[in-house]
């Protein structure tokens, strides 16, 4: 791997998580008044729109390519798009944010082990280094500097479903990186979305048999079209370039990052509080980064 290919790797997992970031400010702002599977049906929709127009002509010159790559392709969409952020919206929906930001922070632990099981990925020194400090730090910004906060959390149905979400994205990413299919990005995130709509569309029929149709404000639609340019399309060819580039484990911990600019984006949109002991997590969490993506 040449240095310029791993600092790519890694601005790119940078991106997708600042990107995903503003994810959990939607889950907050939209988990009652959209149920979940709709709500990814939505967000998934807008994302494959949004990539048909420069896309189609690849796709259907690689269609042979498609139709050889779907059996390992369709396991990867039902967890990267049919279930995961589905299971998120609905743990939502019944646990607290803070719970939210806990749970999604073992996801790099789920990613590192399974690579190392699947991939033979090996837990360097440094790596196992950056991921203390990293976890530190998130642990540091989720408790605010009062470990005693940990033993007073509550757990619901919600955290379930979250801690289920967190483990499946971790799975897709493994995936992603033992995926042989000669295959463009573009072609792939397109086949990858369309997939995972095709097994999106009944859950989102049945929550509309049962709740009804949601009420699409223009707050509401702007966020969605957020999730789905985003959060779905964007966000997801970073992710998945940079897991190509520097592999799931190095990914994983750049995710850590995530509490870091959910942080931000809730002080400048929501008016939560920022304190020192955001600043300490910061510099943890960075320097966790950093020293485990040296190269």
């Amino acid at each position: 791997m040449t240095d310029t290919t791993h600092l790519r790797g890694v601005l790119f997992a940078l991106g997708a998580t600042v990107i995903w970031s503003g994810n959990f400010i939607v889950a907050r702002l939209l988990n009652q008044s959209i149920e979940p599977a709709t709500l990814s049906l939505l967000r998934w929709g807008v994302a494959f729109l949004g990539l048909l127009p420069f896309a189609w002509r690849a796709a259907w010159a690689d269609r042979v390519a498609i139709r050889r790559s779907l059996p390992t392709m369709i396991p990867m969409a039902l967890l990267g798009v049919t279930v995961f952020n589905a299971l998120l919206y609905t743990g939502a929906r019944t646990t607290s944010a803070l719970n939210l930001s806990l749970i999604a922070t073992s996801t790099p632990i789920f990613i590192i082990l399974l690579a190392r099981v699947f991939l033979r990925e090996k837990l360097t020194t440094r790596k196992v280094l950056g991921l203390a400090a990293a976890l530190g730090g998130v642990l540091l910004l989720i408790t605010g500097g009062e470990p005693a906060r940990l033993l007073g959390l509550q757990f619901s149905a919600g955290d379930l479903w979250m801690t289920l979400a967190a483990v499946l994205f971790a799975a897709y990413s493994v995936m992603v990186r033992r995926f042989s299919g000669k295959l463009s990005p573009a072609v792939f995130l397109l086949t990858l979305i369309g997939t995972g709509l095709v097994f999106l569309l009944p859950w989102a029929g049945w929550e509309y048999a049962a709740a009804g149709a949601p009420q699409i404000t223009t707050g509401a639609a702007c966020a969605i079209l957020y999730v789905g340019l985003g959060a779905s399309l964007a966000a997801y060819a970073m992710w998945n370039s940079a897991v190509a580039s520097i592999g799931p484990s190095l990914a994983g911990l750049i995710y850590y990052s995530l509490p870091l600019f959910s942080g931000v984006a809730a002080f400048l949109f929501l008016g939560e509080p920022m304190g020192l002991v955001h600043l300490a997590s910061a510099g943890c969490i960075l320097g966790g980064i950093v020293l485990a993506t040296r190269g």
